[in-house]
């Protein structure tokens, strides 16, 4: 049997995927899962992997058509003869964990971070005033140094089997869990 590969985009997507194994008591230390530093970057590690191992991609729903053509193209080149599980985030990794434990849940993470202040700050901003906070939220994973890593990883070990995004579970269920 080949290993199974799970290539995530960056070190948010990875954090979240390991919380979430943490968290259901499942060890993903010892699996693949492989940060790509970008989707760009898809190609080359398909094409470094090759048949050897059975791969997954988690990809932002933006990326969907990028990785089908990659696969695509690997596919009919002859360099891959499988194929590769694309599991696509509904917009984003970073908006499914907010959808899944919703608003005040994360904004009581946030509190329990000391990041009260700065949540607080950018909510302030003309820009913000009015908007969902739901995407505000969003952009505030965003806006800080670190702080997108961080906060995914919480977001996800405050997640349970019930609760956690049908894409971190899929990337599981890739993974043998």
């Amino acid at each position: 049997m080949s290993r199974r590969i799970l290539l995530v985009e960056g070190p948010s997507d990875a954090a979240a995927v390991g919380a979430l194994a943490l968290s259901l008591g499942l060890d993903v230390a010892s699996t693949g899962v492989v940060v790509m530093d970008g989707i760009t970057n898809v190609r080359r590690h398909l094409t470094a992997l090759g048949d050897d191992a059975d791969a997954a991609v988690l990809h932002d729903a933006g990326e969907a058509a990028h990785v089908h053509r990659v696969v695509a193209d690997l596919r009919a080149a002859g360099t891959i003869s499988h194929d590769v599980r694309a599991i696509e985030c509904a917009a984003d990794l970073e908006d499914e964990l907010i959808r899944a434990l919703g608003v005040d849940r994360v904004v009581e993470i946030v509190t329990s971070e000391g990041d009260l202040p700065a949540w607080h700050v950018i909510t302030r901003q003309p820009f913000h005033r009015g908007r969902d906070a739901a995407d505000v939220l969003h952009r505030f994973m965003g806006a800080g140094s670190g702080r997108k890593i961080r906060y995914a990883g919480l977001m996800a070990a405050a997640l349970d089997a019930t609760t956690a995004p049908a894409p971190l579970l899929a990337a599981l269920d890739h993974l043998g869990h």
